[in-house]
């Protein structure tokens, strides 16, 4: 099967370079929001954890690789306030455009209407793109591993911190997860599908759970999570307590029947 992450970069350098024609870095800099409410993603989620709540960061896309148009009827708002109005405590957004159909616009837009932290879900390749995703809204970022090198990796979580945004480290490997340790004041994303091939294990969660588990701040069980079985499989264990969800709800008929399935 093709590299679909490489595939996916490849189009995101084309799209950073169209957004530099339109704002300059210094513009950015300078025009960072100060219209929108911004959140420590970072420290909501960890109060949630010292409580022993569960977390779901609920996720809005239009469409993905490996599912293709999730919604039809697609309303960022509408499902913001749907998620919001039945308990889920933060919002992962999917802003590439190609082969997520995603937009900036998505955050500013539901950021005027919802009140909780939104994840810019994105392939972070270049530290433009995190003053960019602050003028737009975004709470915090992430950077996935497989995709950058460490230099730019560092460069990029770095620059997060210095413009006061929370970070989300994505990692698949073992490897991956020994350097992500080194990003001390991120929450670290145990992504269970191989971004190479798309294939999907929750194993992953619990065999990299054992390298993590001392970091100190909260872990994060990704894809392929579609029932409270999911859920139950990953907490009994691990003890991680927050769960990226996406594709489950998008194509549920009845989300907040869904929610209440996913965390009961």
């Amino acid at each position: 099967m093709e590299n679909v992450l490489k595939k996916i970069i490849e189009q995101k350098k084309i799209s950073i370079v169209r957004y530099k024609k339109d704002y300059s870095e210094n513009y950015l800099l300078n025009n960072i929001s100060t219209t929108l409410d911004f959140f420590d993603f970072t420290k909501k989620m960890k109060l949630r954890y010292e409580e022993n709540k569960l977390s779901i960061i609920a996720e809005i896309k239009k469409a993905s690789p490996s599912a293709g148009l999730l919604v039809e009827k697609f309303d960022c708002i509408d499902i913001a306030k749907t998620y919001s109005e039945n308990g889920v405590s933060f919002l992962s957004v999917l802003t590439e455009e190609d082969f997520f159909l995603g937009k900036l616009d998505f955050i500013k837009n539901i950021k005027k209407n919802v009140k909780i932290p939104i994840l810019c879900k994105d392939f972070f390749i270049d530290t433009y793109q995190i003053p960019l995703a602050k003028n737009y809204g975004a709470d915090c970022i992430l950077i996935i591993l497989s995709a950058v090198d460490k230099e730019l990796a560092k460069d990029l979580y770095q620059t997060a911190l210095n413009l006061k945004m929370s970070v989300l480290i994505e990692v698949h490997t073992e490897k991956e997860c020994e350097f992500a340790l080194s990003f001390e004041d991120s929450m670290i994303g145990i992504n269970n599908r191989n971004l190479k091939t798309l294939d999907i294990s929750l194993d992953t969660s619990v065999k990299l759970y054992k390298v993590l588990k001392d970091h100190k701040n909260p872990l994060i069980s990704e894809s392929g999570i579609h029932s409270s079985n999911d859920i139950k499989f990953i907490t009994e264990n691990t003890k991680i307590k927050s769960f990226l969800i996406g594709e489950s709800l998008l194509t549920s008929e009845d989300i907040p029947s869904k929610l209440r399935d996913l965390i009961k």
